[in-house]
């Protein structure tokens, strides 16, 4: 029987990518190999239930929502996270993945959105990047950026250039809230002209940091 831990499993606002604002189920699931500095979900580090395939989609149709999106942690540390990306997209959602870029992403189901993160030197899990993910992304996938700042703004502007990522999937970048000034960075942005969809974590000026939202 297909089961996964799951943190929580909750209907909110998208607060980033490319579908900021869209009505979306969110399935947490629990774990994650990273300890970046900026993390706002530790509380899914640990703990969570068990829940069967079976269950969780039920529970995400009886929300009436098109858009799902699998987080965590980081839900590719769970195997049978590839199985509940395929099993969604089946079911007829549109399906978008938030992972770390720390772990594989090529066995995904290609039906799925990939946001994945590279991380910065400021995050503290830089050398955690698995730069052989960029070769799995697609022009429907996107890439991440959270910026502390300056110099993962340099660091950042570098590693899309080297990648070549514009032209391969769209490029994201976002001030760390608290740590990185939101008008500070969309001047460095408009200032170097730098070919990126800026955006702040939508979620997080709404709310703050609190499970469920």
């Amino acid at each position: 029987m297909n089961r996964l831990r799951i943190t929580e499993i909750f209907y909110s606002l998208q607060g980033e990518s490319n579908t900021v604002g869209i009505p979306t189920v969110f399935i947490r699931l629990t774990g994650c190999p990273l300890r970046c500095g900026y993390c706002d979900t530790a509380y899914a580090f640990k703990g969570g239930e068990w829940q069967t395939l079976d269950a969780i989609l039920e529970q995400v149709a009886s929300y009436g929502a098109t858009h799902v999106t699998v987080s965590g942690g980081e839900p590719l540390a769970q195997r049978e996270c590839l199985p509940l990306l395929t099993a969604l997209c089946d079911a007829g959602y549109q399906v978008s993945l938030e992972t770390s870029g720390a772990l594989d992403v090529c066995q995904v189901d290609p039906r799925v959105v990939k946001v994945m993160d590279l991380k910065t030197p400021a995050s503290g899990e830089m050398e955690k990047n698995l730069l052989s993910n960029i070769d799995c992304l697609t022009l429907q996938d996107q890439v991440k950026f959270v910026i502390c700042d300056e110099a993962d703004y340099i660091w950042s502007k570098e590693q899309i250039e080297s990648l070549g990522l514009v032209g391969r999937c769209e490029v994201l970048i976002s001030p760390a809230k608290g740590l990185q000034d939101a008008t500070e960075l969309a001047d460095w942005v408009i200032r170097d002209r730098l070919p990126v969809r800026f955006q702040i974590q939508l979620h997080k000026y709404l709310w703050g940091d609190v499970s469920g939202k």
